[in-house]
């Protein structure tokens, strides 16, 4: 059985380590992310803060645009993209990773404590009802302190997550 979390698009790009789990992952990743990784590749803003390490994360972004608008996988997207909240067939990265793109809709519900892709990003794990993998600390202490009924990961507890994590089962439990 495959672990599943929510991320954003970029962090597979910047955390190389995420797609080599040590069991079977499944990413749900938010589409409003991917559009992000667009703006994220051409801006002369850097990623990174060290120069070779921010030419190594936008190559990475690029490989991962390129993935993305490939024929095969930007038909799934199209399904994906026809509703809202509606899931993409899942798009197989390699034996251990898959992405499944969820055409998330920011309704507001968290608007005052969250951006719109915060937004997405939290609702996209209580519908999923699949933990959050981030490496944004400040997100982790507005989920904590807007009491969102969410499991939340920092990224670098990544291996415990896949390995000891709670599952979606766990999230049901009362």
């Amino acid at each position: 059985m495959s672990r599943r979390f929510v991320i954003e698009a970029v962090l597979v790009a910047v955390y190389g380590e995420l797609m080599a789990p040590s069991r079977p992952v499944e990413y749900l990743i938010p589409y409003s992310t991917i559009l992000e990784l667009y703006e994220m590749k051409d801006s002369p803003e850097p990623v990174m803060p060290d120069a070779d390490d921010d030419a190594h994360v936008k190559g990475k972004i690029g490989e991962l645009i390129a993935f993305f608008d490939d024929s095969f996988n930007k038909k799934k997207l199209e399904r994906a993209l026809a509703a809202p909240w509606r899931p993409s067939p899942p798009l197989p990265i390699n034996e251990n990773v898959t992405f499944t793109v969820i055409n998330a809709i920011d309704n507001a519900q968290y608007g005052e404590s969250f951006d719109p892709i915060e937004t997405e990003v939290v609702l996209t794990s209580l519908r999923e009802k699949a933990p959050i993998l981030t490496d944004q600390l400040e997100l982790m202490e507005k989920i904590i302190q807007a009491e969102v009924p969410v499991q939340v990961y920092d990224v670098y507890d990544f291996e415990f997550a896949v390995e000891d994590g709670i599952t979606a089962d766990d999230l049901m439990k009362p």
